[in-house]
């Protein structure tokens, strides 16, 4: 089965109040766990990575080819969408080229009109080839592959000009961050939120999902949220289930220390938190 672009799947969930979890992928254990998670849950779920995560797991191509072959090697059946996350200009262009179906061309940290001007490039590009494109708008708070955010609300008219280039699922701040969320957190801005969505009328995406509370991304995906990110609640789960089964002293009995065993209920942990999202989420299962 090969990858598909995100543009069905978010108009549909857009038009249906549901949202897709796009997951990012980190190694080999990552991509089983998310695939898997979609599988059981015979949902639609788009894997993505990152410039670093990129980086660190051999180069674009290689996640690609990576995801494609666990997807033969599991029989998955529902839809993958194959996207870059985060994506400076360069990253964009060359996984435009070497073939993933959707790309994020994160652009806010550029004066806006370079922003701008970027992104509709980058669509003409991944347009000619089917890709879909993510554009954002407004920072996304805390840190993402050395871009630090600082979280503020994203500007409604910029929102209607970058969605009028042509993207297909646009990330607006909306109060949202990276990483953990501090205890002093307020919270989801839902009214600005609100004003976008009515602004741009087009499939919205909550970057910085892990951490936020249950009612809070109901009510999001209500208001137009229609693709969620989920990266760092896999890894604090991953690192909780690994810690627990080193202090348990399980790794020093027989072959525990054997990778296979000693990932194992990191790996478990992590479909847990996609299938469980996927829940939140309301994502309807494949027809």
């Amino acid at each position: 089965m090969s990858f598909v672009n995100a543009v069905d799947m978010t108009q549909d969930a857009y038009k249906n109040h549901y949202a897709i979890g796009a997951f990012n992928t980190n190694n080999l254990e990552w991509t089983r766990c998310i695939l898997k998670g979609a599988q059981d849950t015979n949902t639609p779920v788009i894997v993505q990575v990152s410039m670093g995560a990129a980086k660190y797991m051999g180069g674009y191509k290689l996640v690609m080819d990576l995801v494609a072959d666990e997807m033969e090697s599991m029989n998955i059946t529902v839809p993958v969408v194959m996207h870059l996350d985060h994506g400076n200009y360069e990253a964009a262009k060359e996984c435009i080229e070497v073939g993933y179906s959707s790309v994020m061309f994160d652009g806010h940290d550029l004066p806006f009109a370079e922003n701008l001007e970027k992104t509709k490039e980058i669509v003409k590009l991944a347009h000619a080839k089917g890709i879909s494109v993510e554009a954002e708008v407004g920072s996304i708070g805390g840190e993402e592959d050395g871009i630090i955010g600082e979280g503020e609300l994203a500007d409604v008219e910029e929102a209607k000009t970058l969605a009028a280039t042509g993207i297909d699922i646009l990330a607006a701040g909306i109060g949202n961050i990276h990483g953990k969320y501090p205890e002093n957190w307020t919270g989801l801005h839902f009214d600005r939120l609100q004003e976008i969505s009515e602004a741009v009328k087009m499939p919205l995406v909550l970057h910085g999902g892990s951490g936020i509370p249950k009612d809070q991304i109901v009510k999001a995906v209500e208001l137009g949220i229609s693709k969620v990110n989920v990266n760092t609640e896999n890894q604090v789960a991953f690192a909780n289930a690994t810690r627990a089964y080193i202090e348990s002293g399980a790794d020093q009995i027989g072959k525990g220390y054997d990778p296979r065993k000693l990932l194992a209920p990191g790996k478990k942990a992590i479909v847990d938190v996609v299938t469980s999202r996927i829940g939140w989420f309301k994502t309807p299962a494949v027809k």
